[in-house]
């Protein structure tokens, strides 16, 4: 069972930091037969992996375990659907309402606060209505609703992961702002418990506080939401209604109600809803968004279409072949899913950190209070709380867990508009660092439909009746050139020959017996050689072939060579400007085929591939083995392929990238697909894989730059030598930016083209 199967995602509401998320994860391990368990702050899922098949059971230890831990568990069968994205929006809308409801009760706190600071007139002008004393209690109260009923939550979540020894940023949320309301209160209830020099309030720094952390976590949502508009484009390709033909009439039914084998009917402009096989009509579709093809497709009887496709002008009917969560379009949706739910490598450098992060700065804000009791010159109680809550609200670790994975949903989804998928963020960093890419040549630098080009026949036989012969042998051949042989043939006069034996010879050709007892070989020149048959009769023909980079193979009846088959397999259009393209910007292109040497350097001459950098006679078994040398000497080597013989090359490369249109078992074996058969998208993945790794570069620099640089000032300790210190209220705001910053900083990506 592969590990997908053996995993479960679900969701994880009311995350707000790193800790959070290395909290959730270390509960989750924690549940018996789970064998790992990964976070993602910025899509707020977990990804749970099992020793074994998860049961109902497993699901539901999961959901037990993040309640309680303090977190909302979400299922994610409803969170691809409108409902959910109508609910980022209620989010969003609640927590507006959350920081003006706390910004109505803070603002006039601030302004009582501050108000007697400007002018000694203001003063007096406020001692007049009431003394100092009762305008404390007025702040008293305005201060109670935003501490208690809009910072409730932060409250809540932080007492309970400080009470499991897990503190995060809600514990130090908690700790800063209630410490200033628990003084200021102290203040105004027993004034004479404090000393007079000390008894000022602070409750504007509380209100203030957690009135800044609302509008940050508000415009925190509201981008990370942004951040996967990408993906909410590909959930909206798909139309919501589709029309069927049933019992000979057109009925217009809710997409998710068409049926496998329904008949579908397109009208010009529609939108198609499922994935299917055309019947009937012509047409040219779109594919741009499923695969990043920009040209119309034509489609006709036999034709595959997909969903979330848009027709052009025809009209066609379609068989439907898969539907809901089994459509082309809703696997790359869950593809681009879990690759934002996994972790790169760079990620554990965030998480080494913040496992020590929040018990070191709870150590630094009771330092900090320490020196301002007993060592700093002025010191006093206010300036110790003063000082200790700036250290405890100025370290808050957003933007730690959001500095990473806010980059991946950005980059994952803005190249599944590009046709461009790929399976982990690993996939991203190990892409970003390539040195040298090795192609495959058939289906990948190549068309890879070859057509016979050219059959030469010898006495005693006919061109007609040993081609059709030989047809009758590659019928059994998967190999692309047998295909060649066979369409060929199928204009002609069928043999009425049977084959009584067929085996494969692997990256050689095949072996067979026909009824009539003729003992067939077909195969390269190679093969023949080792079967002691003479092919210098086409030696001519065969310098012509290879100078066209036409490829060529022999047949052989009874030990005796009997023809010369030459294949043409275009080369794509993009081939050429892609490899140039990559040679440009710095990297080794490498061409590993397993055509004769001659044919090769053609190929790679054609192609702009060095012919120093050509690997040729590669049977396919040791097209793995051609990869692991070129990974000697420290190469990052990623290897392009589309063929079932490709798939040990994509598995042992450092990335494996297949094209979208090679075999399931390719496409299963790499790490990047790129969708639509153009070259162009593999320098245009890797310069996004690039582009992600920069971005992601950024955002730890700052959220770990933004603690080391502001948290020593936070302390006040180097007022006297600086100047510079940190009021709590711009401890705050500089958190609560700090999260935006992060968040704003990877949108830039979606910029990228």
């Amino acid at each position: 069972m592969s590990k997908a199967e053996q995993s479960l995602q679900i969701g994880v509401g009311g995350m707000t930091c790193a800790a959070c998320v290395r909290r959730v994860e270390i509960g989750l391990r924690k549940i018996p037969n789970v064998a790992d368990a990964t976070v993602n702050l910025a899509t707020e899922r977990a990804s749970v992996r099992f020793d074994q098949d998860p049961n109902p059971g497993d699901m539901d230890a999961v959901r037990s375990a993040i309640a309680k831990l303090g977190y909302q568990p979400v299922d994610l069968a409803v969170a691809r659907d409108a409902h959910a994205r109508d609910d980022h929006d209620v989010e969003i809308a609640r927590q507006w309402r959350m920081f003006v409801g706390a910004a109505s009760f803070t603002v006039p706190i601030v302004v009582l606060a501050m108000a007697p600071m400007v002018s000694s007139r203001v003063m007096d002008l406020m001692m007049r209505w009431l003394s100092m004393e009762h305008w404390n209690w007025i702040m008293l109260a305005l201060t109670i609703p935003v501490q208690f009923w809009f910072g409730g939550r932060f409250l809540h979540l932080g007492a309970k992961s400080l009470f499991s020894k897990a503190p995060d940023m809600n514990s130090l949320i908690l700790l800063g702002t209630m410490a200033a309301f628990i003084y200021s209160t102290i203040v105004t209830i027993v004034p004479q418990w404090i000393s007079e020099q000390s008894r000022h309030v602070y409750f504007e720094a509380s209100a203030v506080v957690i009135t800044l952390i609302l509008l940050g976590k508000y415009l925190e949502t509201k981008s990370r939401h942004q951040a996967s508009d990408a993906m909410k484009v590909l959930l909206n390709l798909v139309p919501k209604m589709a029309t069927v033909v049933r019992n000979g009439q057109a009925i217009t039914i809710p997409a998710e109600d068409v049926l496998l084998n329904d008949l579908v009917e397109v009208r010009p402009g529609s939108a198609i809803a499922v994935d299917g096989v055309v019947v009937s009509g012509s047409t040219h579709i779109d594919e741009s968004m499923v695969t990043g093809e920009s040209l119309p497709v034509a489609k006709e009887a036999g034709d595959e279409v997909v969903a979330g496709t848009i027709n052009g002008n025809g009209s066609i009917q379609f068989r439907a072949t898969a539907i809901g969560a089994e459509t082309t379009l809703a696997k790359i949706v869950a593809f681009v899913e879990s690759a934002q739910a996994s972790k790169p490598r760079i990620q554990s450098i965030a998480d080494r950190v913040v496992a020590y992060f929040v018990p070191v700065v709870l150590l630094i804000a009771l330092m900090t209070a320490l020196a301002w009791l007993y060592v700093m010159p002025g010191g006093s109680v206010d300036q110790a709380l003063i000082h200790a809550v700036a250290v405890l609200i100025i370290a808050c670790p957003c933007a730690m867990g959001l500095a990473v994975p806010t980059s991946v949903m950005v980059g994952t989804g803005k190249a599944a508009q590009h046709g461009i998928l790929f399976r982990s963020t690993d996939a991203i960093e190990s892409l970003s660092q390539v040195d040298l890419i090795a192609f495959d040549k058939t289906g990948t630098l190549t068309v890879g439909k070859p057509q016979l080009s050219l059959f030469n026949a010898l006495p005693p036989f006919t061109q007609e009746n040993l081609l059709s012969r030989l047809a009758v042998v590659e019928q059994r051949s998967e190999h692309p050139l047998a295909a060649a042989i066979v369409d060929a043939a199928a204009t002609g006069q069928k043999s009425p020959l049977t084959l009584n034996r067929f085996q494969a010879i692997a990256g050689a050709g095949v072996e067979s017996e026909l009824s009539n007892g003729d003992q067939v070989l077909i195969g390269s020149e190679k093969l023949m050689r080792e079967r002691h048959i003479d092919t210098a009769t086409f030696d001519a023909q065969v310098a012509d072939a290879m100078s066209a980079g036409s490829g060529y193979f022999f047949a052989a009846v009874n030990h005796s060579l009997a023809a010369l088959m030459v294949v043409s397999d275009p080369i794509k259009p993009s081939t050429p400007g892609a490899v140039e393209q990559l040679k440009q910007t710095g990297f080794k292109v490498a061409l590993i085929s397993g055509d004769n040497q001659r044919t090769a350097l053609s190929i790679a001459d054609r192609c702009g591939i060095p012919a120093t950098m050509v690997y040729a006679e590669v049977r396919p078994n040791d097209k793995a083995e051609v990869v692991q040398t070129l990974k000697h000497g420290g190469q990052r080597v990623a290897f392009v392929g589309d063929g079932l013989n490709d798939a040990p090359a994509l598995t042992i490369a450092d990335v494996g990238i297949a094209m979208g249109t090679g075999t399931d078992l390719a496409i299963e074996s790499a790490d990047v697909i790129a969708m639509s058969g153009d070259l162009q998208n593999i320098p245009r993945a890797i310069r996004l894989s690039r582009a992600v790794m920069l971005n992601i570069k950024q955002n730890l620099a700052w959220a770990f730059g933004y603690n080391i640089l502001l948290i020593p000032i936070a302390t006040g300790l180097l007022k006297p030598i600086t100047g510079l210190s940190l009021s709590p209220i711009a401890a705050g705001l500089a958190m609560s930016l700090s999260s935006f910053f992060v968040v704003t900083n990877a949108l830039r990506l979606r910029r990228w083209h």
